[in-house]
């Protein structure tokens, strides 16, 4: 089945995920920002702490759920009387449900500027070792 990707997540949060089964995470990296602003409520996503680069048939990681999606904006403004700084920094907030571990059978796209897609099957608990 095709699943969107995002990929190089901390390898403790993926852990948590599996444990804990609900987290929010934030995504401010660029390759999985362009991925997860196009998520909706429900989605179900494949979660890997592998980059994306070396994303391959063979990787392994986690199914989720998208629960919650939230694009926030933070302005940072630091100043002196010779100086001013104006800083934006945008990032996405999501809140995702564990569902099951998976292997992907194949990568469909992992280029910069694009969703990260993936071919992966789902692994029954004796399988995911």
């Amino acid at each position: 089945m095709e699943y969107v990707a995002l990929t190089g997540i901390s390898h403790d949060v993926v852990t948590d995920l599996k444990n804990h089964g609900l987290r929010t995470i934030e995504i401010r990296s660029p390759h999985n920002f362009f991925t997860a602003l196009n998520l909706h409520v429900g989605d179900n996503i494949f979660l890997t702490s592998t980059s994306t680069q070396d994303l391959t048939a063979g990787t392994k990681g986690i199914i989720v759920k998208l629960m919650q999606h939230q694009v926030s904006t933070h302005r940072i403004i630091n100043g002196t009387d010779n100086f001013y700084e104006e800083r934006e920094m945008t990032m996405i907030r999501i809140q995702l449900q564990s569902r099951c571990m998976a292997r992907v059978r194949k990568v469909l796209s992992n280029q910069i500027g694009q969703i990260t897609l993936v071919d992966a099957e789902e692994m029954s608990f004796y399988d995911a070792r």
